[in-house]
């Protein structure tokens, strides 16, 4: 069953250059897929594997978290970027003891990102002592014991930090929020603090909940779809096939985003005659705004819409909604009748006649969708940008009717269930009052830290304890030098993982690798198959069940992991019944039903044949639970970002051939980028502007508002259509450049998507 991973790392040298891709999807993807989980998987596996992906008796895919359809599956329910996140869990490779003898941590810690991934599975739990160069076995219960004596040495509960991943199950994830609960602190960082945090301040203050209010049934009622600030055709890939079938009902989709990116201009569903054939064209309108401008743009929409309004009263506002529903109306239109459409031109760099066509297509349409990523998200002004889209919507009466609303489209596959099952730093008190209810344990009510938050408390020395329940936060926070310093200050470093990553190399004192089970991996107790559960980005919650035997013996279910660190740390007497919990995970289930809002009767509604979806009262009922109890219009004051002279302005995003800190493989096609990852991509009359030539090599430095520099070096020049004065480039390898201070406002969620930097000759051509 061992295969080895590959012994050659990522050579730069080698990388070339293409022309971008004009369609996305289509037979390339079906190839590239069935070679990379035949290449990881062997034959057999491969079929076995992907015929239960996204199934209703299968397991959830643990890349994106899109729906699925509600009414028939297809036999290939799963994407390119979905085969291979299943190829990487489900790969026969495998990362043993043997394997760490022969690597020291200093070795490993000069590998890339892509070749620790690549080499398999994790087969046994591994300790780091102090001053070692190797991992080493260790038995279960003494890492168990380990972590306890750390924690038990801690002058507060506040000094551990236990972060999140969103690959975690709803009963993981339950459970352990539990555990941190039951120790003392709400030091709960995860991954929502850096991605959608900003999607779920804006959304609470303007609707009174942070969720999207649409169905994946909503988008074939819909005639306009607002894309913005998101690439689907990487980062949710089966995206395109619902806005595929919304075109084929007549519905208009407009994409706003800086880089042309291909999903959004062309699609060939490879499991349709029309995508062997032709493809379709995806936007109506592609709209390439500039880095920051975002704002600017729905506000003068705002006005525009205004103005429709005044030619044809009755028309485009909504009254009857606004007037019932909705509360600071005339402050806003106020606040957006002012708007100067040439400040808005300038922050854009639209033209009057796309601003003109858009709002058109607005006043137009009955219903109404906008959908957006981190494009939006990962702004300074994140929050108050997705206000604006939400205004645009109030004032259409777009929320609580079929083929309308907001669309936050979430990144990994549970990340949203996390945050439902309390995997949050600030949960609000009903559920801190249930959770004490139900278990006879008093939660504690200060705020913990968010990720931002943790990373300065371990490195001021105020946090000594870093448990991570999945991910890999190294690579996948800001300011890689200030979080690789704060975790090596810590005295413990735990990550439970399915395999090797740049976490495990930057470590505590003492370090931990606690291996533990996939989506794809069978998790029995005591003889009987457990089943574990996801909500996806649209508030269905499904059961998802693994099927494969597991690589290792060694190997232990998340839930088993959390309880059995629970029974070590609170002992068997423990209110809490973690033994019940750990062998039985219907009980688990019958507890959230108690606990969670929503979740009533969970064990026989999950069973359904698609699960159930949570309560969401302004798409239900028009119900509003703000602070005015109404939809709120917001009024902010217009921010976007200027590029100062010489200097770019940055965002941070994936190739196609990675999902999130994962990377498959180095080929960027959608964009013509193979064999490597440091490039940076500038229009080329930038590039000329500058000073360069496309494919020079350059050091890239960011500048910070303190006068701070950050830098990475050796990128090359690529020559690309972005807007006038921006770049792009992948992370993780530009994290460098994003300081740890430089966050959104209202959310503390790092601006990857906004950071200053100028070009310089490579220093190490």
């Amino acid at each position: 069953m061992h295969r080895n991973g590959p012994t050659q790392d990522i050579d730069e040298s080698a990388l070339s250059v293409t022309a971008p891709k004009e369609q996305a999807a289509g037979v390339t993807a079906v190839a590239v897929s069935l070679t990379r989980a035949v290449g990881e998987m062997g034959v057999i596996r491969t079929a076995r594997t992907l015929a239960r992906v996204n199934q209703v008796h299968g397991f959830d895919c643990p890349g994106c978290a899109w729906p699925e359809p509600t009414g028939h599956r297809r036999p290939a329910e799963f994407c390119e970027n979905g085969a291979k996140a299943v190829a990487e869990e489900a790969t026969l490779r495998t990362v043993t003891p043997e394997f760490f003898a022969e690597h020291s941590v200093d070795e490993l810690a000069g590998k890339s990102g892509y070749w620790l991934g690549q080499q398999g599975r994790l087969t046994h739990p591994m300790v780091l002592r102090p001053g070692a160069t190797h991992y080493t076995p260790i038995a279960w219960d003494d890492a168990y014991r380990l972590v306890t004596d750390h924690l038990g040495a801690l002058a507060s509960p506040d000094e551990a930090v236990f972060y999140t991943s969103g690959r975690t199950s709803n009963e993981t994830a339950f459970l352990y929020q539990l555990l941190v609960r039951a120790y003392g602190t709400n030091n709960l960082p995860d991954c929502s603090n850096m991605c959608h945090e900003s999607s779920g301040a804006a959304l609470v203050s303007s609707i009174g909940i942070g969720k999207g209010s649409v169905s994946i049934d909503d988008f074939a009622a819909a005639d306009l779809i607002i894309v913005a600030g998101q690439n689907p055709g990487t980062n949710h890939p089966r995206m395109l096939s619902a806005l595929a079938n919304a075109k084929e009902q007549g519905a208009k989709i407009v994409a706003i985003n800086p880089l042309p990116e291909t999903g959004l201009l062309g699609f060939r569903d490879p499991q349709t005659v029309k995508g062997f054939t032709s493809g379709v064209s995806i936007a109506d309108d592609f709209l390439q705004i500039r880095l920051g401008g975002d704002m600017a743009l729905f506000q003068a929409l705002g006005r525009l819409l205004f103005e429709a309004e005044d030619r044809a009263p009755g028309t485009v506002v909504d009254r009857e909604f606004v007037d019932a529903h909705c509360a600071g109306f005339a402050e806003y239109e106020k606040q957006v009748r002012a708007v100067d459409f040439d400040t808005a031109l300038e922050a854009t760099g639209l033209t009057m006649a796309e601003l003109e066509r858009t709002a058109r297509r607005m006043t137009e349409s009955k219903n109404i969708i906008i959908c957006w990523a981190m494009g939006l998200t990962q702004q300074v002004h994140g929050v108050a940008t997705i206000e604006e889209a939400t205004n645009l919507l109030l004032l259409r009466g777009m929320i609580g009717k079929p083929g309308a609303g907001v669309c936050p489209v979430r990144g990994h596959s549970n990340v949203q269930g996390d945050r439902t099952m309390g995997i949050w730093e600030k949960m609000p008190e009903p559920f801190l009052a249930a959770l004490d209810k139900e278990f006879g344990i008093v939660s504690p009510r200060k705020h913990g830290f968010d990720t931002v938050d943790a990373i300065r408390a371990m490195r001021d020395g105020r946090a000594s304890v870093f448990f991570g329940m999945g991910g890999n936060f190294v690579s996948a926070t800001p300011d890689t030098e200030v979080t690789e310093a704060a975790l090596r200050n810590c005295a413990l470093t735990v990550q439970v993982s399915t395999k090797l990553n740049r976490s495990h190399v930057v470590h505590g004192s003492t370090a931990l690798i606690l291996p533990t089970l996939g989506r794809t991996d069978k998790d029995l107790r005591d003889g009987v198959k457990q089943q574990v559960s996801v909500e996806d980005s649209m508030s269905m919650v499904h059961l998802s069940t693994g099927r494969l035997d597991p690589v290792s013996k060694y190997l232990r279910s998340e839930v088993a992991i959390v309880c059995d660190l629970a029974l070590t740390l609170f002992g068997a007497d423990h209110p809490v019944p973690w033994a019940t919990f750990r062998r039985d995970y219907d009980t688990i289930r019958d507890a959230i039903a108690r606990v969670v809002p929503g979740c009533a009767d969970y064990n026989t509604k999950v069973r359904a044949r698609n699960g159930f979806v949570l309560p969401h009262p302004p798409r239900d009922s028009r119900e509003f639970r703000t602070s005015t109890g109404k939809a709120n219009f917001a009024v902010n004051e217009l921010h976007w970002t200027p590029v100062p002279e010489g200097r770019l302005i940055l965002q941070t995003l994936r190739s196609h051939d990675q999902y999130n800190t994962t990377i498959y493989g180095l080929d960027d096609r959608y964009r013509g980028v193979h064999g490597g990852r440091k490039v940076v991509l500038v229009h080329p009359d930038d590039i000329t502007e500058l000073g360069f030539a496309e494919n020079d090599l350059v050091d890239v430095i960011s500048e910070w508002t303190d006068g701070t520099e950050r830098s990475v070096e050796g990128f090359r020049l690529i020559g690309y259509p972005t807007p006038r004065g921006n770049a792009a480039a992948y992370y993780p390898e530009t994290n460098p450049l994003v300081p740890l201070d430089h966050v959104a406002a209202r959310s503390n969620t790092p601006v990857s998507k906004s950071v200053t930097i100028r070009l310089q000759r490579a220093s190490h051509e």
